[in-house]
């Protein structure tokens, strides 16, 4: 259910609305818009009384949202969700596209710093590395967890990147929500609920991948129990589904952007490296993930891939990645966005310096 403000309520108004749907022992999610003010109304099993909320001052009125989705649904709220991050002009969902590159994982210090330092010359805003990796096999490289963090706290405090790292259960998104800017919920973990409800009780971004065999419905309904909890920062990620394509790693839904946007108001960003998972269908991805209408891309890369310690056959060389960045800009403007303009390259000297400010994330 839904409550519709009238344009002029006040906020006295507003929070009398919200004290009187909890305390008929429902949920009340304030989400202001452009024009209007929006109370989602969950936890409810049925129809609320009518006249129960429709009379009170300053409400418009109260709509059944019939969508399994209610918080996630553009019938909720109309306006684009846009994500901000303090300090600097990157969004998720705005005008500008959001670029998040790195490696697939944080191998060392060294690795780390050189990759960062060419694709934030190369115009990106996001460095993305993982910490934890959740592998398919249990021998392979589960990621330098606390200290993969602590160093990709150093990037941020050279390069002015914000961090995007993936959570993989309750203890790991304890020290991500303290190190990074964006807490990503992978595909493998799309159905966690648990950790799902637990990002939705943080007050940092989380970026929430597809599910490797997920529908649309399904993809909404993850988003839908973050928002549940109160965090309305979410931004979903498309990285390909698995089907009997055998030239792909997966086969990358580019038709899920506008499908998406149709029934949401949330970002939704493409992953074109694991969509495709090798290296020379990445750039041609990314080009149509733009033009589709994505609100950014994340793409893997690494500076000596074939040395890589995970998903080194999908990650650009740092060239590579600049090339893709000029041919983005060219496509950008046609479908009204723009793409961040070419960062300060560092000297190479600085790779080597040791830590510089605080190593811990610092909070939005």
């Amino acid at each position: 259910m839904l409550v519709v403000m009238k344009a002029h309520a006040t906020p006295e108004e507003v929070r009398a609305v919200c004290q009187k749907i909890e305390s008929i022992g429902y949920r009340a999610h304030t989400i202001p818009g452009a024009e209007r003010t929006a109370i989602g109304v969950t936890g409810n099993k049925g129809e609320i009384e009518p006249g129960t909320l429709d009379e009170m001052a300053g409400v418009q009125e109260v709509i059944k949202v019939t969508k399994p989705y209610k918080l996630v649904s553009r019938d909720c709220k109309q306006e684009n969700t846009v994500i901000t991050f303090p300090g600097t002009d990157a969004t998720f969902g705005g005008k500008g596209l959001a670029v998040i590159a790195g490696p697939c994982s944080i191998e060392s210090r060294e690795q780390a710093f050189i990759i960062a330092e060419r694709v934030h010359a190369a115009g990106a805003q996001f460095f993305r590395g993982g910490a934890y990796k959740p592998r398919t096999s249990p021998y392979s490289f589960q990621g330098m967890e606390e200290e993969g963090l602590r160093i990709m706290a150093e990037i941020r405090d050279k390069f002015g990147l914000k961090i995007v790292t993936e959570a993989i259960d309750h203890e790991s998104l304890a020290l991500v929500e303290e190190y990074a800017d964006v807490i990503q919920i992978g595909a493998r973990n799309m159905q966690n609920f648990s950790l799902l409800k637990r990002a939705g009780r943080s007050r940092k971004p989380v970026l929430l991948k597809r599910g490797m065999a997920a529908t649309l419905e399904e993809f909404l309904m993850a988003a839908e129990y973050v928002m549940s909890e109160g965090n309305y920062n979410v931004a979903l990620c498309e990285r390909g589904v698995r089907t009997f394509a055998d030239h792909t790693r997966n086969t990358l839904d580019l038709s899920i952007v506008p499908a998406v946007q149709r029934l949401s108001h949330l970002p939704i960003l493409v992953d074109p490296s694991h969509g495709t998972g090798k290296r020379n269908k990445v750039t041609p991805l990314s080009r149509a993930a733009v033009a589709v209408g994505a609100d950014g891309l994340i793409i893997e890369v690494h500076h000596d891939p074939d040395k890589a310690l995970s998903d080194g056959m999908q990650s650009l060389y740092p060239e590579q990645f600049e090339e893709l960045m000029t041919q983005v800009r060219q496509i950008a403007p046609v479908v009204g966005r723009t793409v961040p303009a070419i960062g300060i390259h560092a000297p190479a000297a600085s790779i080597a310096a040791k830590p510089v400010g605080n190593q811990l994330g610092r909070a939005l």
